[in-house]
């Protein structure tokens, strides 16, 4: 078994919703059948006892090692305490090449659970060993260490059940929730609105307890010192027992309270200087609590409770720590809801006010306190206890927080009991944290679980706010990019800044930011990431949804224009028209159930995408008539259809008539394909809620030029005779641009022409068996790229489509683009046409523009 390719599809895919690996594996002949040897499933559970069902449901076929490999990669991330659910194998037409996708939830324990599978695999088939335990256990361990903490993803749960998209933009816990202008972003417990100020002021202890004290809160006395022994003079000017802590830090860090000796201060002291400045104050007597402040609103409250242990009469206080630690809710940092109980200086020194050591033996019964402060980080534990918390306590940690500038704050309390005010039993506000941690609230070691993660979204994100823009996406074999770039235009006539990806590059408020092929899922996500962005429009091609998926969860737009044979057919074991037609329907698939899917009703293929859509349907065709428009519109339904001189909007008995000579693209409705793009967009923009006047301001402003849509039908004269620069390159776009042409008056007609290497045989030589039919004059050229074809190979394919052709009197053939581009014009008399069609687009026209403009030069001349 050799596994040839790994692809991470990181949205909406070919296969499924989830996030998922998909691995080509190759296997022997034998490998194909040895998976159904029951001598060959014996030693597999063996290796690995639970594994679960090795079959499909539902599957009938003969099992291959594909098939196993596929289960033990999901079995092995189940059982590790990963999420995932979906798996699937397929054969694909080449002999034993398979397709296996796995779900993952965090990539890098999908990779490794492939990895681990493949070893499992290969021992069970060659007699080795494959520790299943140790490998589930370093699955678990990368999965902690990889997976957002119990604090961030509380809150990005929340912002998945109100159904506002997020994006994790580090392996930490930055992360963006919502899309372009309405985007806001974490970092942990801290939302983009609080001030570096505020956080500042929170690190300063020293600061926060004076301005505490003048907004009226009660909290200790307490002195900056900056010695040991001005920590024991402080301690004693303020009176025992003192807490010893950081002047600058959080999550309990370096803190020790209740010191009623120098050695124990001495300690205190050292542990604390690690961090920076040392702080001495008062200790409280009294419970330790934790307050939870989200705006303007307590939100949870916990008792927090130190590390400690019971004794059975048995054990030492060291070893009793050891059991304890064995709980599987304690782990290292914070990813477990408890952390384990750490046995140091500190842990020492505290035993030592108790009159023990490590090594004593506590009588059963016996509390063993192991630290003073009770932060779950150090090994406390928490008790909910936030339908105590009295009115005036919680107005105390609301003003506190408001003092200092949070939005969420840890407001940590020392009373006897958060039942009644502060005032009334010497308890205050000790410190105030930024960026508290969530844990102890959201699964706390007793009582109920409170979900703080709803009260931050519904402080950063108002009641029905899912924090999305629109977004459209456009599909097809021919017209995508005219279309997505027409949408574009319309969106921003309505004043909104738009975001556009297509083959040409990225646009943001119509700069461009990137050039190149950016019809991918990695432009879509950077577009979605913009800060100005207020709708977005994306060109989805085939090759970006193999490689990666969508790069966006759901769409309110899905248009698919049509589904052609000439569209890299062959390619990534996408062999038929039914195979491309599954990989398109993609984003119809992830429409929002408030959404459209604009599909074209004359196209067969996109018209069935109707039955997979997940929102509702708006059909387009030149023909009204057609049964497929008839029956959707006779339902009351949307649909865009030409009628004479006009395109009509209609919907029940509602009409909008949208006039073809005010629409320059169309040239007054003699190009039919593009009159197609037209409706297409037209239902698009419709679908998005954009007023009729902005529609028809945007249609008669949007002009078919080099540098509104480079390479769709730029229409350029050169003396006297009419150019038409296109990048169309497949059959089906030969007939529309052969129609187009056709409706245009011409004295003689010619074409330039190549072929793209990665196109099937048969597709390149269809492209000029319809020229040849059509053009008097046909020029061949072969550009310096032929991906992957040999010296001469695209050329002849060519030639072989115009044996025979009934109307073309004059063939050449040149090496070269712009070489074939020159000598094309050098034929060209007044009332000619000549059809160029662009490999380079951006080189060609540039060529083109200037051959034009020296054109007229010389007749100005």
């Amino acid at each position: 078994m050799e596994i040839k390719r790994i692809r991470a599809l990181r949205g909406p895919n070919l296969w499924s919703r989830n996030t998922s690996l998909e691995a080509i594996v190759k296997l022997s002949e034998q490998a194909r059948t040895i998976a159904s040897e029951p001598a060959f499933e014996v030693r597999l559970r063996e290796l690995f006892p639970t594994i679960g069902g090795i079959r499909p449901q539902g599957y009938e076929g003969p099992l291959s090692l594909a098939h196993v490999f596929e289960a033990a990669a999901l079995a092995l991330q189940a059982q590790a305490g990963c999420p995932v659910t979906f798996s699937r194998t397929t054969e694909t037409v080449e002999p034993c090449i398979f397709q296996v996708v796995v779900q993952y939830s965090e990539e890098a324990v999908g990779r490794a659970a492939l990895a681990q599978a493949e070893t499992l695999v290969r021992a069970a088939m060659e007699g080795g060993s494959f520790d299943s335990a140790t490998a589930i256990a370093l699955l678990r361990e990368l999965d902690e260490d990889e997976r957002l903490g119990p604090s961030t993803g509380n809150i990005v749960d929340a912002a998945v059940a109100r159904g506002i998209p997020y994006r994790r933009l580090t392996r930490g816990s930055l992360v963006q929730f919502g899309w372009g202008s309405r985007a806001r972003r974490i970092q942990a417990a801290e939302i983009d609105g609080t001030s570096a100020i505020a956080e500042s002021i929170a690190q300063d202890k020293d600061l926060t307890k004076k301005l505490l004290r003048a907004a009226g809160v009660p909290v200790p006395l307490g002195l900056p010192v900056d010695n040991v022994d001005a920590a024991w003079t402080a301690a004693l000017s303020i009176g025992l027992p003192v807490v010893v802590k950081p002047q600058d830090g959080n999550q309990g860090k370096g803190v020790t309270v209740n010191i009623v000796s120098r050695e124990h201060l001495d300690i205190a002291f050292r542990v604390a200087a690690e961090y920076g400045q040392v702080m001495v104050e008062k200790f409280l007597p009294g419970n330790d609590f934790r307050l939870l402040v989200v705006g303007n609103k307590l939100v949870a409250a916990s008792r927090r409770d130190p590390p400690q242990v019971i004794g059975d009469g048995e054990h030492t206080v060291r070893e009793l720590v050891d059991i304890v630690n064995l709980d599987p809710r304690r782990g290292e940092g914070h990813a477990t809801s408890l952390t384990k109980i750490r046995f140091d200086d500190i842990a020492v020194a505290r035993l030592s006010v108790q009159g023990l050591t490590p090594e004593s033996v506590p009588a059963r019964g016996q509390r063993v306190v192991l630290r003073n402060n009770a932060n779950l980080s150090t090994g406390g534990t928490a008790t909910d206890v936030t339908d105590d918390v009295h009115p005036d306590v919680a107005a105390r940690a609301v003003a506190a927080a408001q003092m200092v500038g949070l939005h969420i704050c840890g407001v940590d309390v020392v009373c006897e009991t958060v039942l009644r005010p502060l005032e009334e039993q010497s308890g205050g506000i000790v410190e105030v944290n930024a960026a508290p941690g969530l844990r102890m609230h959201v699964s706390p070691s007793y009582g109920r679980g409170r979900n703080v993660g709803a009260a931050v979204i519904d402080e950063m994100f108002e009641h029905g706010d899912d924090g999305r823009i629109p977004v459209v996406a456009v599909t097809g074999t021919n017209g995508k990019t005219t279309t997505t770039r027409l949408i574009n235009h319309i969106i921003a006539a309505s004043g909104r800044v738009t975001g556009m990806t297509n083959t040409d590059g990225v646009y943001i408020g119509g700069r461009q930011t990137d050039s190149g092929d950016c019809s991918g899922p990695k432009s879509a996500r950077n577009v979605l990431m913009h800060p100005d962005v207020d709708a977005a429009v994306f060109e989805v091609a085939r090759g970006g949804v193999l490689r990666e998926g969508l790069g966006f969860d759901r769409c309110d737009v899905a248009v698919v224009t049509n589904v052609g044979a000439g569209d890299h057919l062959g390619l990534n074991y996408i062999t038929t028209v039914e195979d491309l037609a599954v990989l398109k329907r993609v984003i119809v698939q992830n429409v929002a159930s408030t959404g459209y899917a604009v599909l074209n009703a004359a196209d067969p293929i996109v018209a069935n995408m109707a039955a997979v859509a997940t929102g509702q349907v708006i059909f387009f065709a030149p023909d009204r008539m057609h049964p497929v428009m008839s029956a959707h519109r006779a339902q009351g339904h949307r649909t865009v259809y030409r009628d004479g001189d006009a395109i009509v909007v209609a919907e029940g008995s509602w009409r909008e008539r949208l006039m073809l000579r005010d629409i320059p693209i169309t040239r007054g409705g003699v190009i039919g394909f593009q009159v197609e793009n037209v409706m297409a967009a037209v239902a698009a923009v419709w679908a998005v809620g954009i007023d009729w006047d902005t529609v028809r301001s945007g249609l008669a402003s949007f002009a078919s030029d080099t540098d509104n849509v480079p390479g769709r039908f730029n229409v350029l004269h050169y003396r006297g005779a009419t150019l038409i620069a296109d990048y169309g390159h497949n059959p089906d776009a030969m007939r529309a641009l052969v129609a187009a042409v056709e409706a245009m008056p011409a004295r003689r007609r010619s074409v330039v022409i190549s072929g793209a290497g990665d196109r099937r045989d048969r597709d390149i030589v269809e492209q000029t068996v319809i020229l040849g039919a059509a053009f008097d004059d046909v020029i061949l050229y072969q550009d310096a790229a032929q991906r992957g074809r040999a010296d001469g190979e695209v050329m002849a394919l060519l030639r072989e489509g115009l044996a025979g052709a009934a109307r073309t009197s004059h063939v050449q053939e040149i090496r070269g683009e712009f070489t074939a581009i020159d000598a094309a014009l050098e034929r060209l008399e007044p009332g000619d046409l000549c059809l160029v069609l662009v490999d380079q687009v951006e080189e060609a026209l540039a060529h083109l523009n200037q051959r034009v403009a020296e054109s007229t030069e010389g007749a100005s001349a």
